[in-house]
């Protein structure tokens, strides 16, 4: 493969030691009804972490997509080390020292952990063949600086999504880059992997590696990045030293007005308000136990509650949603909706009963990315929508117009393909599929997991207003703030089985820990190496 494409330009000065290793310069990028990026300029540095940060659909994914070739931008022009380059796929843009780390995990799931670390480049030996004791010794050795220990030869698929993540990690800094961008890569990790991600950035810098850093946690940007680059509606709105920004002008920044305006509303809580209103809960489980997964779960939802469901990784949450929803079969246990027993648990029955699901893995549970904005939110209203076998399509358009003005869904048209909005538009169009079925229960498994401060907010400030009109809300995070401040109560799970609740005053950051550090996991300092189950 030829190296990507020099332009002639007229001579420059040599770059200086604070010169970019990658640049773009005025960048534009244009498709039908929308301008995803325009006028942008961003440079790396080597050995500086550089964060870009900016709303869903703010440019920053497209922005990546341009850095990486699998775009071509319509004006402007990249630069590596001073000289002009142009990237006509992503291979090119590999070969030129950029590795990029997805916050889905792109690698191939049926091939062994070894051959997706060295897809493209596997060691041969003399004859030509794939050296494939060599390639497993190198992949043990390289995932050993990770903190993972697996077999090399395991198949990538039988791994958890956040060892898969630290495999797509090490494949990306095991290409002599000189850039590595990284697109929310925490978001499946656990806090000891994230600790351990620290480190091989730390270690990157100090190679003189530029790392371009996308999150949405403030916490790890204040805590590795160096400068900022901030996006808004396509355009560039600042770079400069994080350092200068607080928390707040940054947020500012990317909303492009006060905070306040979409900041909860200090409506009276649930809470606050007490039971009185609502004696009767509109749901209750009891006993729900699937073996090896759920073992005694019991709760109750009331309408206008938001009951927080907490715990760490591994904990159960997850699939006490899904036995609430019918996608966990279980070996015991009732559920009732109204006082009324569902006698046979499937996702079917829920819906019908008025139980929805948001699931935690939007793409591969939630959205249909091949299909449009107004088939992926009256997916699940067809047999409302339909008489006779036809279904309307004016009452298709009037729901999707209501849904996408309520949740400020950002489309060129409610004809563009789902795939290609942006994280936190993605979220909203699932919301709508569901609310549009009037539920009584919505369950919200990671609704803000992967979405930017401001559609965080928005999502946080429509899950209050739900719950004011009447809905029973069951909220997922692994956000201790976002339990703390978006929940009545708190059930806290361990080990598939409820460890604790908080209520009232309790409803608090500090006995929170409590109830997860009686059974948190060893300290880090002292904790073994992150393992996968062989199981």
């Amino acid at each position: 493969m030829a190296p990507p494409e020099a332009v002639p330009q007229a001579p420059e000065a040599a770059p200086s030691a604070a010169s970019a290793v990658l640049e773009a310069r005025s960048v534009s990028k244009r498709f039908p009804g929308v301008v995803a990026l325009d006028d942008v300029s961003v440079s790396l540095r080597a050995g500086e972490t550089h964060a870009l940060v900016g709303e869903n659909g703010a440019g920053k994914s497209t922005l990546i997509k341009v850095l990486t070739g699998v775009y071509r931008p319509d004006g402007g022009e990249l630069r590596m080390t001073g000289e002009p380059v142009r990237f006509a796929r992503p291979f090119e843009a590999q070969q030129a020292g950029i590795s990029t780390i997805y916050q889905e995990v792109n690698l191939v799931p049926l091939m062994s952990v070894a051959r997706n670390i060295f897809l493209g480049r596997e060691p041969r030996n003399r004859f030509g063949l794939i050296d494939f004791a060599r390639m497993h010794r190198e992949t043990g050795e390289l995932l050993d600086g990770f903190g993972v220990r697996v077999d090399p030869r395991r198949p990538l698929h039988t791994l958890g999504v956040g060892t898969q993540q630290m495999v797509a990690l090490a494949r990306a800094v095991s290409v002599n880059a000189q850039v590595v961008i990284m697109d929310e890569p925490t978001s499946s990790l656990e806090p000891r992997e994230v600790e351990t991600l620290f480190r091989v950035i730390e270690r990157l810098r100090g190679q003189g590696i530029a790392v371009l850093y996308v999150s949405h946690r403030m916490d790890e940007l204040y805590r590795i990045c160096d400068r900022v680059t901030v996006l808004r509606d396509g355009r560039h709105i600042h770079t400069g030293d994080l350092a200068d920004l607080d928390r707040m002008q940054l947020v500012s920044m990317m909303l492009g007005r006060d905070l306040s305006e979409v900041r909860r509303s200090g409506a009276t809580s649930f809470a606050a308000e007490g039971h009185e209103a609502a004696r009767a809960p509109v749901l209750t489980a009891t006993g729900l136990s699937s073996r090896l997964q759920l073992h005694d779960i019991s709760v109750s939802l009331y309408a206008g509650e938001v009951l927080g469901l907490g715990g760490l990784l591994g904990s159960g949450r997850s699939e006490t949603a899904k036995a609430l929803s019918g996608a966990l079969p279980l070996d015991e246990g009732q559920i009732t909706v109204d006082g009324a027993p569902l006698k046979r648990l499937t996702p079917a029955a829920a819906i019908r009963a008025g139980i929805s699901l948001l699931p935690e893995d939007r793409k591969a549970e939630g959205i249909v990315p091949g299909l449009s904005v107004r088939e992926n939110i009256v997916l699940a209203a067809m047999p409302r929508l339909s008489r006779a076998g036809v279904v309307s399509r004016a009452k298709q358009d009037r729901i999707v117009d209501i849904f996408m003005k309520r949740l400020r869904i950002k489309a060129s048209s409610p004809e563009q393909k789902v795939g290609e909005l942006s994280g936190g538009n993605q979220q909203k169009v699932l919301l709508a599929r569901w609310l549009c079925l009037e539920p009584k229960v919505l369950l919200l498994d990671e609704p803000t997991r992967g979405i930017d401060v401001g559609a965080k907010a928005e999502v946080q400030s429509l899950i209050d207003d739900l719950a004011r009109e009447g809905l029973a809300v069951l909220l997922i995070s692994s956000d201790i703030e976002e339990l703390i401040e978006g929940a009545d109560r708190i059930v806290v799970l361990r080990g598939g089985a409820v460890a604790g609740e908080l209520s009232g005053d309790d409803v608090a950051e500090d006995r929170l820990l409590e109830v997860l550090a009686d059974h948190a996991p060893e300290p880090a300092d002292r904790a073994p190496a992150a393992q996968e189950d062989p199981r």
